[in-house]
Parts: structure tokens; sequence; C-alpha cells
């Protein structure tokens, strides 16, 4: 089997995010903003259990966005990807000696089991058939004790109904723009991110500025992020095949199923991050 299919792997999302991270290769990201988010997203990593010599991975690194900040604080990072976008990170990454790059699935990592210090895996497991299935291979993967941090789309359990009402009506418009070819693909994502992400980031931060808390404002997430984000998020939402959410409840039993406790989520956008230990409390 090629690196692009599998028994967890739907190869046309796959080929998708390949093409994703060669046009949005995030040399265009500022690098204070790629700091403020790489935080966000670690916002519950266990970095208490993670020493400056630990070896880890990062599932699914597509661009290697987080591997650049990650891999200067620990020992060795080996970054996972069945697409193309490996080749980016490789570019992206070129200048870390401790970095190593495989090519492969959830399903077929080259990683012996019980041997990593930590594991991450962020926007990645909602994108394969079998979620739960991926979360126990990456937990496999980890030494008892061992951290893992996921991002996984929520199921907005959080919010109103008129907000997940809002979310299903922009499920028409994924199912169709994601079977696009590329170029049309990314012409019609980048005009709903200067059409929508845009104004609605904006007004979140007017709104901010004004003393008004923006939370409930859709997109508000974005009031700080550059266009550049938006246009990169935008293909990432519109543009993908495979696509699913999950509510916190469902993610705390997922990663129970695959023998991690000490379940920790983080309590600020974006939903779900979670951080859970190999083996705690069972």
């Amino acid at each position: 089997m090629t690196p692009e299919t599998g028994p967890n792997i739907d190869s046309l999302t796959v080929r998708g995010f390949g093409e994703e991270w060669n046009v949005f290769d995030q040399t265009g990201l500022p690098d204070a903003e790629a700091r403020v988010h790489f935080e966000s997203y670690f916002s519950c990593f266990r970095w208490d259990l993670v020493g400056k010599d630990a070896v880890g991975f990062d599932m699914g690194c597509g661009s290697g966005r987080w591997a650049r900040l990650l891999a200067p604080r620990v020992g060795h990072l080996h970054c996972i990807d069945p697409s193309e976008a490996l080749a980016v990170a490789r570019r992206n990454l070129a200048s870390l000696s401790n970095v190593s790059f495989h090519q492969a699935g959830v399903d077929a990592s080259p990683l012996p089991p019980a041997s990593m210090d930590f594991g991450i895996s962020l926007g990645v497991l909602h994108h394969v058939p079998d979620t739960a299935a991926a979360i126990k291979s990456c937990a496999a993967m980890l030494k008892p004790g061992a951290p893992l941090l996921l991002y996984l789309y929520y199921r907005f359990d959080n919010r109103p109904a008129w907000y997940r009402a809002l979310w299903e009506a922009s499920e028409l418009g994924r199912s169709v723009i994601s079977r696009l070819p590329l170029r049309p693909r990314v012409a019609v994502t980048s005009l709903i991110a200067a059409l929508i992400y845009w104004p609605l980031a904006r007004l979140a931060r007017l709104l901010a500025a004004l003393g008004i808390n923006p939370k409930g404002l859709p997109l508000s997430f974005y009031k700080d992020a550059s266009f550049y984000t938006m246009r990169t998020d935008a293909l990432d939402r519109f543009g993908t095949r495979l696509e699913q959410r999950f509510t916190r409840k469902e993610i705390a039993a997922m990663l129970a199923a695959a023998s991690c406790g000490d379940i920790r989520f983080s309590d600020r956008e974006p939903f779900w991050c979670v951080c859970a230990v190999r083996g705690a409390g069972l």
C-alpha cells in the first residue's frame, strides 16, 4: 500500500491536504501569530511530563507548523504524515537537526509500541474514517505516563442551537466545494475568507475594543488572525472531503478506550483541545 491508502485513511482527503499545504505552506504566517496559535493549541499540554530530552511524534504534521515550535523544546520529534505535505515539512524544518520524517498513515506508523515520551495530533484525527481506532494507534506508541495532545473538531456541544444550525447550513457548501479541482477550490474558499471570515473577525475585534465580549459571534476566534490564516482555515474547513465532529464526552470516552486517563480539556478556543496520559488512573 502507498502512504495515501490504508484501512484508516481516506485517500481523497489525504490528497487534498497535500495540495492544501503546498498552497499554504505557512511561510506567509507571521512568526508572532504562529506563536499565539501554538500557545492556544498547547494550553492544556502536560509540559511537566515532557523533559528537554523527550522523544515524541507529531501525527499528521502537515506543513510542520507545530513541529517548528515544538522541536526546539524537546530531544527529538518524529513528523508523520501520509500526504505530499511531508515534503513541505522537510523544507520548513530543514534547519532543525532533531526531526525525523516518516510518510505513513496513523494505522501504519513506523514507531515501535510504547516507545514515545509524548505525542501530538492537532486537527487530524477527525479526518480519518475511524477516529477512535486512530486515537488507539497514537496511544499505543506512548510509554506509560506519556501525554497525548489532541485537537478534534467539536460538535458545538457548548454552543446554542442556532449556532449548530448555522454550521449544518455551511455543511451544504462544504459538500460541494470539497469536490472542486484545486484552483477553483482555493478561489472559492479565499472568497469565503474575504466575505465571511474577515468581516466577522474584524467585527469581533471591534466589539472587543469596545469592551464587549465577542465570544458568541461566529468566527470570533479569528479576531486577531491574519488574512493568510483565514484563507488557510477556510480551505481546510470547506475544502476537505471527510470531516467528523465530536462532543467533549465522546472524546473523553475514546481516550479512555485507548487506555488514557487524567483527561484535561482546554477551556479556551479552539475546541476541543485535550491532553490525556497513557495508562494514568488505570
